[in-house]
């Protein structure tokens, strides 16, 4: 459909600001008014790097579903579309959870229903299983068709795939012990899977002969055919979902390298140190007395 549209015209959306407040409202309540009973005297409720990372991941909740993402995403472009659930899944879940303390995640899971569930789904197995089918249930054509023209319905899925990304990211991020948590290879080779797994959505997408979703068949495509604006989606959602996560794996490769090196370093300046040691007392030492032998 070529007909003439306002892809740029504002609308209002107060349920997206709503509920960003209450996010915004729950993490300052939780840091203001439960922090200062569950950190030590003298340490910080929470660190700069924590405080910057959780707005950030807010912002990003904030600027995909407001306008004019929401709007092109839900009226015009499933290729703006791929890009607000790629949002939702790997770029505001890391950063959410990186900025909250450990003592938050703590106060959040231990001791009731949730941290047992988290300790049972937030496996990297489980965890990544069930983000996958999320994902792949809510890119279904006739999923697809019924829920995007439905906000209610539509907000439902975001919150599924949001939530499942935030379990899928858990075994990763988790500072905390007694929570699934994978060591430095184990979550490079955890994130590769995931960045393999979207291979045959993505190729089903870009090389599919029609427009596989009814609903973005109908709608206005002010500057891409619908055919075209598909196979973007497609490819977006392979190379750009692909981008991030290799960007996580490189980073965390060349701090465990880092992390090995500085390790390697100290221990070789303890072992000089002990061989000195050792030195200093055999020759501080007074000599063993002689024996005389008698008759």
């Amino acid at each position: 459909m070529t007909a003439a549209v306002s892809p740029w015209r504002w609308h209002a959306h107060p349920t997206v600001w709503l509920v960003m407040a209450l996010l915004a409202f729950g993490y300052a309540f939780v840091l203001y008014r439960v922090g200062p009973g569950r950190v030590a005297p003298g340490e910080p409720v929470v660190t700069r790097r924590q405080m910057w990372a959780f707005v950030s991941g807010l912002a990003v909740l904030w600027l995909f579903s407001d306008w004019p993402i929401h709007d092109l995403s839900e009226r015009y472009l499933f290729s703006v579309h791929m890009v607000q659930h790629l949002g939702y899944t790997l770029i505001a879940p890391p950063l959410l959870i990186i900025g909250t303390p450990e003592w938050a995640l703590r106060w959040l899971l231990d001791g009731r229903a949730l941290g047992r569930l988290v300790k049972q789904v937030a496996r990297p197995i489980p965890a990544a299983i069930i983000y996958n089918s999320v994902f792949a249930f809510t890119h279904i054509p006739a999923v697809v068709d019924r829920a995007v023209p439905s906000e209610p319905l539509h907000f439902l899925l975001h919150v599924a795939i949001f939530t499942t990304a935030v379990n899928m990211w858990f075994p990763v991020l988790n500072p905390l012990p007694e929570y699934p948590r994978l060591g430095n290879p184990g979550r490079m080779v955890y994130l590769f899977l995931q960045s393999i797994l979207p291979t045959v959505p993505a190729a089903f997408l870009t090389l599919g002969d029609g427009v596989v979703y009814h609903f973005y068949a109908t709608v206005p495509h002010p500057w891409i055919s619908a055919i075209d604006d598909q196979q973007l989606a497609g490819a977006i959602m392979k190379v750009y979902g692909g981008l991030i996560l290799w960007g996580c794996i490189i980073v965390m490769f060349f701090r465990w390298y880092g992390q090995s090196q500085a390790e390697a370093k100290r221990d070789r300046e303890l072992l000089r140190w002990d061989d000195v040691a050792r030195e200093l007392e055999r020759t501080a030492a007074p000599p063993a007395p002689e024996t005389t032998q008698s008759g």
